[in-house]
């Protein structure tokens, strides 16, 4: 089965892990500029909007050019697909023309970039040809308005296209200097990561730009996996923490590391090493004023040869570490799996636990709950149908052993069924939706052969509920179903 990007990375972590050579692949980035988790608000309305990726989507006859898909959320009843926008390389005001193998969409990242009120959206289209260069990426900044993501937008040129590929194949937005401006990190398959300083222009011109190296591999290892924004140590600045594979050993284990934001930018001479995963996710869970690392380790115990994984568990393991004015508290690590206290289901090999993540704050107690993509879940006769965990946050941190919930789509009210190779979980999002102050959960999935669908499932004030929920196809929404759009793959953050 061909694979969107986000889903190449699990076959790209699993070769890594066993010595293999990887391939390209782009993995969410989760953009945060303070210890909670600001949703996207991108026509100004106060209600919160997701943006998702179909990077595989045909454009015009030219398979998987890709589109970007917003979907607007309405105090009336959430998120549909009848206040939306479906956005090309095509589309009237976007930098750049849609053609074969672009995957526009891939990767993004929100934030105020120019300061306007409205929140713009940074997309990576990392497949892009530039000349006699392929796959050298590319980069657009679309612009928020009073009528949402129409498609305006501005190119954000490469600064060094002989150095790498895939440009824009990895994004995080927050403020790393603490000026009150946006910034912009971005990967590709080297290991230097560009920061664009905030205060864009309406020509797409920085405030400034310098570069950062954590010691992650570029090159076969196509540089970061992740890039995740968010303010751990409490200071005014947005830290980053990048998901990458080591330097240091032959098989370039997994290694995140966390790199502070201070008054001059990220600073890497104070970079620390944190506990391993793919997906990372940033936010106050114990509401103690500094924000908690949340990253999953998707991949089994041992490798194809038996050789153990640091730090892994069965199926995949959640790791938590929670954040202080020193900033993450590493050594005190939490390592989550399914066969803990209560965690929804049990732990087997291929779950994929921890596949996705997300943070936000369901029942409004001012703690965040995570939202846990169990993408490779087994369930009856149906493989690789897909689940998804929801764990509630208290001053203690998150709670495993009450009151955590489990959806699939054979759960009653879910729309949809079980089936194989759904991946429901592929992606997850809690954002509030319906401006009523609580989180909703929506949750992306690869449903009729790699179509994609995302379900959404509304917060009832204390917890997640099935009444109200809905399924929302490619179709309804502005994407054609030619090939395989992979409609929900990649929420943006």
């Amino acid at each position: 089965m061909h694979k969107p990007l986000r889903l190449a990375l699990a076959t790209a972590t699993a070769a890594a892990l066993t010595g293999g050579l990887l391939t390209f692949s782009a993995a969410t980035a989760t953009a945060a500029d303070s210890t909670s988790v600001p949703q996207a608000d991108f026509n100004g309305d106060g209600v919160g909007d997701v943006a998702f990726s179909a990077d595989g989507a045909y454009v015009n006859g030219h398979s998987a050019a890709g589109k970007l898909v917003v979907l607007y959320g309405t105090k009336s009843g959430g998120i549909s697909s009848a206040k939306r926008s479906a956005i090309s390389q095509d589309t009237t005001g976007n930098p750049g023309t849609a053609e074969a193998g672009d995957h526009f969409g891939a990767e993004t990242a929100y934030a105020d970039f120019n300061g306007d009120g409205y929140d713009d959206i940074a997309v990576g289209s990392p497949g892009e040809d530039v000349g006699t260069d392929k796959d050298g990426g590319g980069l657009a900044i679309l612009w928020g308005s009073a009528s949402g993501i129409t498609g305006k937008g501005v190119s954000i040129a490469d600064p060094a296209p002989s150095a790498h590929d895939y440009w824009g194949k990895n994004l995080a937005a927050g403020d790393f200097d603490g000026d009150g401006k946006a910034d912009l990190a971005v990967g590709s398959s080297a290991a230097t990561i560009y920061v664009f300083k905030g205060g864009f222009n309406a020509s797409g011109v920085p405030g400034g730009k310098y570069t950062i190296k954590p010691p992650i591999q570029g090159t076969d290892a196509n540089g970061p996996l992740n890039l995740t924004a968010g303010n751990i140590n409490g200071g005014p600045e947005t830290d980053l923490v990048v998901d990458g594979y080591e330097t240091s050993t032959d098989y370039g284990w997994n290694r995140n590391y966390y790199i502070p934001g201070t008054a001059s930018g990220l600073d890497m001479s104070q970079s620390e090493t944190l506990k391993p995963g793919v997906i990372t996710a940033i936010g106050d869970i114990d509401h103690d004023g500094y924000g908690d690392i949340v990253s999953g380790a998707y991949w089994n115990t041992t490798t194809e040869d038996g050789t153990a994984v640091p730090d892994s568990g069965k199926g995949g393991k959640v790791w938590v570490t929670y954040g202080s004015d020193g900033g993450p508290l590493t050594s005190s690590a939490t390592g989550i799996t399914q066969d803990t206290g209560n965690v929804p289901g049990t732990a087997e090999g291929n779950d994929w636990f921890g596949y996705e993540l997300d943070l936000g704050d369901i029942n409004g107690d001012g703690f965040l709950d995570l939202a846990i993509g169990v993408a490779g879940e087994n369930i009856g006769t149906a493989t690789n149908t897909g689940s998804v965990a929801v764990l509630y946050g208290t001053a203690k941190g998150l709670d495993t052993t009450t009151g955590a919930q489990g959806f699939a789509q054979s759960t009653p009210g879910v729309p949809g069924n079980d089936e194989k190779d759904d991946y429901f979980g592929t992606d997850v999002k809690l954002d509030d939706v319906t401006g009523d102050g609580k989180a909703d959960l929506i949750v992306g999935s690869q449903e009729n052969a790699g179509d994609g669908a995302v379900t959404y499932l509304p917060s009832d004030g204390t917890k997640i509920t099935t009444t109200g929920s809905r399924s929302i196809w490619p179709g309804d929404s502005g994407v054609s179903t030619s090939g395989t759009p992979y409609f929900g793959a990649n929420f943006a953050d």
